[in-house]
């Protein structure tokens, strides 16, 4: 049977989403052709060999329309012949990529593949290819009377319903700046991060070393309005810009290929991949769906929770990650022992190769066998990918 292997994978620093970021300069698709073509140099890859490149972006508008992921492709000097392709699977976009990259090659539909995310939350605005327009036909309102809501309510109606209080938010918000720029200190990221787009800061933006729980604690929570209040009586409103991801730029990228073609190339694989999952779950609370869908892809690997080693639990809002471990029941110690994207921050369709590359790097320092990443997606639905360590 065929299997499917990560040689190498990285990402650009996190840049604050927002005009005056370091990256807020650099067109989208220069920012993933960069991440492109130092994937390739690394590994001494002649691109000519590569059979696709799939990517994931979530606003699909503007400089990021028009196949992102082909154009960062012919910017990055690959040959005209390497294809590329952009998916939506909203937050998990990316990981989505890594995971159709990964089965392509196990099914035999390719030998070398490239997984890659972008997106520039600066330059392209979150809700851009959303426009004036609904994105909902008539057949969701009948189905949904009462309307959806934006994450931040659903973050909302999580921590009211699971009882996660403000100051444990907060707490566990502080807790992911401390671990990333402790993290950064010891040099932790230093083999995923590459420079793109002329910046040469190694260093995530997005992380404020001196954060603390009572720092948080003054900030005001951002998605209330008087007609939501009305609507949810039972929220409290508890959460605010300090404990959501922050607004991102940055790119991610990762070399995927059989076993049997590294050996041809004389490449050492990293990593191999386990197991895949992918679930919906009730788009009105549309966070939680990281619990089904690592119950799920544990359960297609023969594995408990207890076998990983390393958890990504991308931190959208403090409450998923808080749930993903009060439901799991998993060591808290395994979790984005790096921190998460409250500190090294969401750039939305290059989350889930961003969040890879930290945990293949996060098992070989620790010399953990199983590694797992999750995440939430917009619409109710997640992913779950489980790695294992080689060497």
């Amino acid at each position: 049977m065929r299997d499917a292997v990560i040689v190498d994978v990285v990402r650009t620093p996190s840049g604050r989403g927002k005009p005056g970021g370091m990256l807020s300069h650099v067109h989208p698709v220069d920012l993933l052709a960069g991440v492109l073509r130092e994937l390739v140099d690394r590994s001494a890859l002649d691109p000519v060999l590569i059979d696709d490149v799939i990517g994931g972006c979530v606003s699909q508008v503007g400089e990021q329309s028009y196949n992102v992921v082909r154009n960062a492709v012919l910017s990055a000097g690959f040959p005209v012949s390497v294809p590329g392709t952009t998916v939506d699977r909203q937050c998990g976009s990316s990981q989505q990529a890594a995971s159709f990259a990964a089965q392509g090659v196990i099914a035999g539909a390719y030998d070398i593949v490239i997984a890659c995310g972008v997106e520039s939350m600066s330059r392209v605005p979150l809700g851009s290819s959303l426009g004036t327009q609904s994105p909902y036909g008539a057949r969701m309102a009948d189905r949904f009377p009462d309307g959806l809501v934006g994450q931040g309510v659903s973050a909302e109606l999580i921590a009211a319903r699971h009882d996660f209080g403000r100051d444990h938010l907060d707490a566990f918000s502080a807790g992911s700046h401390a671990k990333a720029a402790a993290a950064a200190a010891r040099g932790d990221f230093d083999r995923e991060l590459v420079a793109v787009g002329g910046v040469e800061s190694l260093v995530d933006e997005t992380v404020r070393a001196g954060t603390t729980a009572s720092g948080l604690s003054g900030l005001n929570p951002a998605f209330r309005t008087e007609e939501l209040a009305a609507r949810f009586p039972e929220i409290d409103w508890r959460i605010t810009p300090g404990n959501s991801s922050p607004l991102t730029d940055g790119a991610s990228a990762a070399l995927i290929m059989s076993s049997a073609r590294a050996a041809e190339l004389g490449l050492t694989p990293r990593a191999r991949f386990h197991a895949f999952a992918v679930t919906g779950s009730d788009p009105l609370l549309m966070l939680t769906g990281v619990v089904p869908a690592t119950r799920k892809v544990l359960d297609r690997a023969g594995l408990t929770i207890g076998d990983v080693a390393v958890s990504e639990v991308n931190e959208a809002f403090a409450p998923v990650p808080l749930l993903w471990l009060e439901e799991l029941e998993a060591d808290p110690a395994t979790l984005n022992p790096q921190g998460g994207a409250i500190a090294l921050g969401h750039a939305l369709g290059s989350s889930g190769t961003r969040l890879l590359a930290t945990l293949v790097n996060s098992l070989e320092r620790g010399g953990g066998r199983y590694g797992l990443q999750t995440m939430c997606e917009g619409g109710g639905m997640a992913n779950a990918t489980i790695i294992e360590r080689l060497g």
